[in-house]
C-alpha cells in the first residue's frame, strides 16, 4: 500500500532510538524527508546516514533538549530550513521519568517533568500548527503509554502527565480538524526499546529475580503472548501520518498485543 508520504516534511523527537528512531525509519521508507530531534547530535547523525543509506526519502539532524524551549523552537526552525519548507507531520515524543508512586513527591521534581513531558509538546506543537493550518493539512501524534487508559502502578509520574497530553491532544484536534489537521495519541504497551529494559531491570532489582524472569512474567499478561516490535508500532504511526488515515483524529490508538483490558 502507498501511504502517499513522498516529499511530506516530518519532525520526529526522540529520533536517535527506541519508538521515535522505529517511526522516522517507517516515515523514510515511505518516501517522507525526517528531520531527527534528540539532545545526543552524535546518535542523531548516525541514525541519519543509515536512513539516508535506506531511502527512498532523507534524514537531517536537529539536535535539542526538550526541557531547552528555547533551544526547542530553534531547531524546529533549523529543520524547516533544513527540509525546505514548513512541517506537516509532527511526532511527539519525550522520555518517560524513573518508576516512582505520586504521594509526597517533591514539587520540584513535578514541575522538572512537567516541562520535558508536557509544556515542550505543548510549546513545539504551537510552533509548527500555524504552518499546518495555513497548509490545510497536517498531522501530530503524541507518543503516550496505555497508562492513559490503565494506569500503572510503578510510574506514577508518568501516569499523570502522560494523561494530560492525552487530554490535551483530544482538545486540541477538535479546535484544527476543520483546517485539515489531525492530532491523535499512540499509546504504547510494552514494545521492545531500551526504556522497557530499563524497566524490566528496575522491577527485577525490586522484587530480587533476574530481568529475563521480570520480563518472562510480563509477557504473560499479554494475550499477543510476546513483547511488540518498534517496527510494528512505526507502521502504525506511518499509518495515522498518512493522507489514507485523514478522518482519524482525536483517537488514543492502542499498540499493546491486547494488554489493556478496558473497553
Amino acid at each position: 500500500m502507498d501511504l502517499q508520504l513522498t516529499g511530506k516534511r516530518a519532525l520526529v523527537c526522540g529520533g536517535s532510538s527506541g519508538l521515535g528512531r522505529a517511526v522516522a525509519t517507517a516515515l523514510v521508507a515511505e518516501g517522507a524527508h525526517v528531520a531527527l530531534l534528540s539532545r545526543d547530535a552524535g546518535k542523531l547523525q548516525t541514525v541519519a546516514e543509515e536512513l539516508n543509506a535506506m531511502g527512498p526519502g532523507r534524514a537531517i539532524i536537529a539536535p535539542a533538549d526538550l526541557a531547552d524551549h528555547d533551544a526547542l523552537l530553534k531547531a524546529v526552525d533549523s529543520a524547516e530550513a533544513g527540509l525546505g519548507g514548513p512541517i506537516q507531520i509532527l511526532l511527539n515524543n519525550t522520555g518517560g521519568p524513573p518508576p516512582s508512586g505520586v504521594a509526597g513527591l517533591d514539587p520540584a521534581l513535578w514541575r522538572e517533568q512537567f516541562e520535558a513531558m508536557v509544556l515542550s509538546v505543548f510549546r513545539l506543537t504551537d510552533r509548527v500548527m500555524p504552518g499546518m493550518r495555513s497548509m490545510g493539512w497536517g498531522r501530530v501524534l503524541n507518543v503516550a503509554s496505555t497508562s492513559v487508559v490503565e494506569p500503572i502502578g510503578t510510574l506514577g509520574v508518568s501516569n499523570t502527565l502522560r494523561a494530560s497530553v492525552a487530554a490535551w491532544s483530544k482538545t486540541l484536534a477538535s479546535e484544527v480538524a476543520a483546517n485539515g489537521v489531525t492530532v491523535n495519541t499512540l499509546l504504547p504497551g510494552r514494545i521492545d526499546t531500551p526504556r522497557i529494559e530499563r524497566l524490566d531491570a528496575a522491577r527485577a532489582a525490586a522484587t530480587g529475580v533476574e530481568p529475563a524472569e521480570a520480563r518472562a512474567e510480563s509477557v504473560k499478561t499479554i494475550p499477543a503472548g510476546r513483547i511488540g516490535s518498534p517496527e510494528e508500532f512505526g507502521a502504525v504511526a506511518a499509518f495515522l501520518a498518512s493522507p489514507l488515515a485523514g478522518y482519524v483524529t482525536g483517537s488514543l490508538i492502542r499498540v499493546d498485543g491486547g494488554a489493556v483490558r478496558a473497553i
